[in-house]
């Protein structure tokens, strides 16, 4: 994938990242994640490369990585700010499965376990209509499917990108390949077409 596509994008938490034919690959440090508890509970030290882009959108990626470690993911992020954001992680659960995973954050992050996913690898991606959103998965990049609708109170321009995370683990390497960000308005936010 070419470097160009990169060009506008910027780090909060900066990491190793390297270029591979089809994509990048992020480092996830140890004990690294986003995530806003209750009480004094809140880390938002994961790497996260990221642009901004004004409107509706669509933003794919086809993410992977070896789940070695409970809640080890490799993630996309959609950010207003350190208190409003939305990530679709592709996560080892601490079910022991591979799993796509969300979380909505304005301002306390939920949780939310989606499908269990057999191997390692899978399409995650994120839409807006508006102030409304959708997460889908895909397991080969062509039929997608709703993982989670939701509405977040965010500007018309956001930070959209990539968030490699390892919360209790000691961190390792992300993949993200054929990354795409398309300013368009899809008829159907919950087929994400």
């Amino acid at each position: 994938m070419s470097k160009t596509f990169f060009k506008d994008f910027k780090w909060l938490n900066e990491s190793s990242i390297r270029y591979t034919k089809e994509g990048i690959m992020i480092k996830a440090p140890g004990q690294s994640d986003f995530f806003r508890g209750t009480g004094v509970f809140v880390r938002d030290n994961a790497p996260f490369y990221y642009t901004e882009i004004f409107g509706d959108f669509v933003f794919r990626a086809k993410v992977s990585h070896a789940f070695q470690d409970t809640f080890d993911a490799a993630t996309i992020m959609l950010m207003e700010n350190e208190s409003i954001w939305a990530k679709a992680c592709f996560e080892k659960t601490d079910f022991d499965t591979n799993a796509v995973v969300s979380v909505v954050t304005n301002p306390l992050s939920d949780d939310a376990n989606g499908c269990n996913i057999q191997g390692n690898e899978v399409w995650l991606q994120a839409a807006r209509v508006g102030d409304t959103f959708a997460f889908h998965y895909s397991l080969d990049g062509i039929k997608f499917d709703m993982m989670r609708y939701f509405i977040l109170p965010v500007s018309q321009t956001i930070k959209v990108g990539l968030v490699a995370q390892a919360p209790i683990g000691k961190g390792g390497e992300r993949y993200f390949e054929k990354i795409t960000l398309e300013h368009r308005t899809v008829l159907n936010i919950r087929a994400g077409r």
